[in-house]
């Protein structure tokens, strides 16, 4: 049986190393653009230089596991064509695509590979009293926006949003707050309508120096899906079962950011285990077993303010914040614990998460 997995990050290599595993005789070929594993948690460390977010796709993927570096350009009748004409067959595929950033012009996405490293190199040729702005007050701007300004305090660091950590708790929202501005951080209760050159235009009207503007709004995914001819929903995401089998084609499983699963969030947290439940899935399906639905719950959210703090924010299993958070250099050891977690589950396919809330 040939399976095709479409995408290398935490969805995809849990799927191809845990299929690998339970169903040994399936030949499995991983397709990504690039030869390495990226670990999207560790983009902001990439860009300020405080960490590394890559590692070669070798080590990441079991031994027996084919790997394609190229781009999918379509999903046809059991096969897919790559971006040099080429096709594979597959009797299953895994799609696994990911998200993208989609920033206004002349902001530098930090949510790619690609654009955490057109940002680390400009953050990098930045003179002191240079001024960085982040775009986004969700976890990947407040990250973004504590690591730069923990890495380079020579800067003038600020963070552009109407909201911040807006689905945390008061507490939580109110330690971010603190954290940033012991980190000399301007908070710009506001919108970006138009960059200009070093010129950001807000929504009031208000116009902004900026040196190095960066997008941390990660909301789209790729067009494969729709492309492809997979039913899809009205942000492009694949539209699918209970099982994460796509509606249009059961041969097609969709898992992480690019599927359409009712109340999961765009994160690694979401990835794993999506891309587990699709391994566990087909390994039945080839003993001649029934595929069984998907159900996951939340626990909590955590984020890294700098390498010295952080916080972690626990949840019910719909993802909804709690009173009580955890902040500080212990908040900031359990996220780096958890950022481990999710390299190794990647790594070896050993995903492990909570049932969905009881309907």
């Amino acid at each position: 049986m040939n399976i095709v997995v479409i995408g290398a990050g935490y969805a995809g290599t849990v799927a191809a190393n845990r299929l690998n595993r339970k169903a040994p005789a399936a030949r499995i070929t991983v397709v990504n653009p690039r030869g390495d594993f990226i670990e999207r948690v560790r983009l902001h460390e990439q860009i300020a230089g405080s960490g590394a977010a890559a590692r070669p796709l070798a080590e990441m993927l079991r031994d027996g596991i084919a790997v394609e570096t190229a781009s999918v350009d379509k999903i046809g009748d059991g096969a897919v064509t790559l971006d040099d004409g080429r096709s594979l067959d597959f009797d299953h595929a895994i799609l696994a695509a990911g998200s993208i950033a989609n920033p206004l012009a002349g902001a530098i996405p930090v949510g790619t590979w690609e654009g955490a490293e057109q940002a680390r190199i400009a953050l990098e040729a930045l003179p002191a009293d240079g001024i960085v702005t982040v775009i986004g007050g969700g976890l990947t701007g407040i990250e973004t926006t504590a690591e730069v300004a923990e890495a380079r305090p020579d800067l003038r660091v600020r963070l552009v949003s109407d909201t911040v950590a807006a689905a945390l708790s008061a507490g939580a929202q109110r330690h971010i707050r603190n954290t940033l501005a012991r980190l000399n951080v301007e908070i710009v209760a506001d919108q970006i309508d138009e960059i200009d050159g070093t010129t950001l235009r807000l929504s009031s009207g208000t116009e902004l120096d900026s040196d190095l503007t960066l997008w941390a709004i990660v909301s789209a995914v790729p067009e494969l899906a729709a492309r492809s001819g997979l039913a899809v929903d009205a942000d492009g995401r694949a539209l699918v079962d209970a099982t994460l089998r796509s509606t249009t084609d059961p041969r097609v499983f969709a898992v992480g950011d690019c599927a359409a699963v009712p109340g999961m969030r765009m994160a690694c947290a979401t990835a794993a285990p999506q891309g587990a439940h699709a391994a566990d899935t087909l390994a039945r399906m080839i003993k001649g077993q029934q595929p069984r639905p998907f159900s996951m719950g939340y626990a909590g959210q955590g984020m890294s303010l700098g390498r010295r703090d952080g916080l972690i924010q626990p949840t019910d299993r719909y993802d909804t914040a709690q009173r009580l958070y955890l902040g500080g250099s212990i908040a900031a050891f359990a996220k780096e614990r958890v950022s481990r977690y999710a390299a190794y589950a990647s790594r070896t396919g050993n995903s492990v998460w909570i049932s969905g809330p009881k309907q």
